[in-house]
Order: structure tokens, then C-alpha cells, then sequence
């Protein structure tokens, strides 16, 4: 399985889905409609993202995905 899985290939179709989410036109929908579809918007990119910006490896036939949702903890000196 590991032979055909292009790990770096595979984040990076998410880090464009992601930035496909953020370029989303709204459609002409108002009211309710509207702010499903910008919910929908918000999950999707965040989701996207995440997996995005993981560290991905494969050992042993199970893919593993490293995200660290730690804040930012300032500059490092």
C-alpha cells in the first residue's frame, strides 16, 4: 500500500481544498440558506487545513497524521 501513496501529494490536495473553501463564491442565497452554506464554508476549510498542515507517515500499512493543535507559544529564542 505505501508504494502508491504519495504522503507530500496527498497533504497538499488538502492544503488546496483549503484554499479552494477560502476562494468560494457565495451562491445567491439569502436568509438561513446563506448562513448554512458560510458554516459549511467554515467547517470545510478548517478541516482542510487541519489535515493540511499535518505530518503524515506510514508504517506498517497504517497511515498516521501528527497534528499539533497547540497554540503558538510566542518566539522561540
Amino acid at each position: 500500500m505505501d508504494e502508491g501513496l504519495d504522503l507530500d501529494a496527498m497533504l497538499e490536495r488538502f492544503r488546496d481544498r483549503a484554499e479552494a473553501v477560502k476562494k468560494r463564491n457565495l451562491p445567491p442565497v439569502g436568509g438561513e440558506e446563506r448562513q448554512l452554506f458560510i458554516a459549511q464554508a467554515q467547517a470545510d476549510y478548517q478541516d482542510f487545513a487541519i489535515i493540511g498542515d499535518a505530518e503524515a507517515s506510514l508504517d506498517d500499512g497504517i497511515l498516521t497524521l501528527t497534528i499539533d493543535l497547540r497554540p503558538p507559544t510566542g518566539s522561540e529564542d
